[in-house]
């Protein structure tokens, strides 16, 4: 769990390395003390791993460690985005909601999601993530739970501003997490894994949701009211189990042997360019470093501006069916938001997937963007219910897998563990910024076709795309500048300590597409 991590770097912390030896080929092994680097001063790893010794503990990772953040991730998800399936079970008439009511309830919770989303990170690297996601999982099942108990627009929007609080530090939490196990390139698939339960929330949720109103009654309880309490009462004893199954980081992973330990530290320490630490002290240095990062700030801005889609969709897919269906039952209509989150969860492992193969990211950040602008383009220019069903698939290809491919490519392009933190936490405060847009992206004036929002979701996905091409030239710019520094040079007379502080400006730090 979270013992000996306060602010403390690794005691125990050393690397059984295979030294390359260039004239014979040959491979010796030998172990690095705490506080040796793991690469040379132009960045080049000194260490190379047994393939297939690194694949066998890889599986054992994903086994371990992405099976629990991915439940816990379905459930923050199915514990915000609930409020849509409530509000076609009588949310809204029940609380005697009125005109911006509505709107007004989702965006309190944006409001605690924004504030608390880098200082909730912080923590996360403070206390450890094993103490710490548990937590705050459980925050939000209890707030869950008492959203079934909420009588008007006060109370409800007291309990989701706790509920912003509490799931702010999730999904950052568990990329900064997961940053601590695997490679650059390995990262954006893994993030995936977990974040794929975003759409697949839509379509459980969904399902769920449909199957909780056929019941008369829980308890005391009725109608959406027993939305809220059963799925909080999953999310709670899912946060119960992960106190028992994740652990902070590989040193302290008692189904790790400590071979796999070692191993498990000096691959993830090898891409981490004059790096003699792991897990390091918090730095307020590189915390700034890792905000003010070119790349976090407009690999965060993209995010913000595909968030208004991904959170929109998560909110108003049961409105924008119930417009393109208004005859069906509510059992239906809830059963129509299911298809496209299943097609845009097969996009979201898909792309990443393929980033991890070829190690690219910034290519996905090209594509997407065409596919949501083609199903905003549709639903401008058509009134016709299969036309507009069938954009809402192509938007869900396009749309979900941007939050692996953003929270991966801010991850790959800091070195230190505080920057790590601090960039992801940027990334994802951005995107629920864009979230508490999407609240107001779809009002009840502009339905029921919503041409105001469909269209600023058509102008969103144009600058993503702009902001990706913008992004990736100025990547390759800047790389081919730092290939002509010397590097040598620029180092000379800097101490060990303020090479590490220097993070992403250091001269042999290369940018990652």
């Amino acid at each position: 769990m979270a013992d000996a991590e306060r602010g403390t770097t690794l005691d125990d912390e050393k690397v059984i390395s295979q030294h390359k030896e260039h004239m014979m080929g040959d491979v010796t092994h030998g172990a690095a003390e705490r506080g040796q680097l793991a690469t040379d001063e132009n960045g080049q790893p000194l260490v190379e791993f047994d393939k297939a010794a690194e694949s066998r503990l890889r599986l054992k990772i994903d086994l371990y460690i992405v099976p629990t953040v991915a439940v816990m991730y379905l459930f923050c998800f199915i514990d915000r985005a609930n409020v849509g399936n409530a509000k076609l079970a009588g949310f809204d008439k029940d609380l005697k909601l009125e005109g911006y009511d509505y709107n007004a309830v989702l965006s309190i919770f944006f409001v605690s999601y924004i504030v608390f989303e880098i200082p909730s990170n912080l923590m996360c690297q403070w206390i450890g993530p094993g103490w710490w996601l548990p937590g705050i999982t459980l925050g939000f099942g209890v707030c869950s739970v008492a959203t079934a108990f909420v009588t008007d627009m006060s109370s409800a929007a007291g309990v989701r501003f706790l509920l912003g609080l509490f799931e702010a530090g999730l999904m950052p939490g568990i990329a900064y997490y997961l940053s601590r196990w695997y490679r650059r390139s390995e990262l954006a698939f893994r993030l995936s894994l977990y974040i794929v339960m975003a759409p697949l929330a839509g379509a459980f949720g969904g399902l769920l949701a449909s199957g909780i109103l056929l019941l008369d009654s829980f308890g005391s309880l009725h109608s959406w009211r027993m939305i809220f309490a059963i799925e909080g009462i999953v999310t709670i004893g899912i946060a119960v189990v992960a106190f028992f199954t994740l652990t902070d980081r590989p040193a302290t992973a008692k189904w790790l042997s400590q071979e796999e330990k070692d191993l498990a530290i000096a691959r993830v320490k090898s891409e981490r360019i004059g790096a003699t630490e792991v897990l390091d002290k918090f730095d307020m240095a590189k915390t700034l470093r890792g905000i003010f990062s070119p790349v976090t700030l407009v690999t965060a801005l993209i995010f913000g501006l595909n968030n208004i889609t991904v959170q929109g969709l998560g909110f108003f897919a049961p409105t924008i069916v119930k417009t393109i269906y208004p005859n069906a039952t509510v059992v239906s209509q809830q059963l129509h938001t299911v298809p496209p989150y299943i097609v845009g969860a097969f996009f979201t492992l898909l792309l990443p997937y393929l980033s991890w193969r070829f190690d690219q990211r910034l290519i996905f950040f090209v594509i997407g963007p065409p596919l949501m602008m083609t199903g905003y383009i549709m639903f401008l220019a058509s009134e016709d219910s299969m036309v507009r069903y069938g954009a809402t698939f192509i938007i869900a290809c396009g749309a979900y897998a941007f939050g692996a491919l953003c929270n991966a490519h801010a991850s790959a392009n800091v070195i230190s563990d505080t920057a790590r933190s601090s960039a992801i936490g940027t990334v994802v405060m951005f995107g629920n910024i864009g979230g508490l847009i999407s609240t107001w992206s779809f009002l009840p004036f502009d339905g029921p076709n919503y041409p105001i929002g469909n269209g600023l979701n058509l102008a969103t996905s144009t600058t993503t795309l702009i902001l990706g091409i913008g992004l990736w030239v100025y990547i390759k710019w800047d790389n081919r500048r730092r290939e002509r520094i010397d590097v040598h040079s620029a180092l000379a007379g800097i101490s060990q300590q303020q090479i590490q502080d220097m993070d992403w400006r250091n001269p042999a730090f290369r940018w990652r597409s």
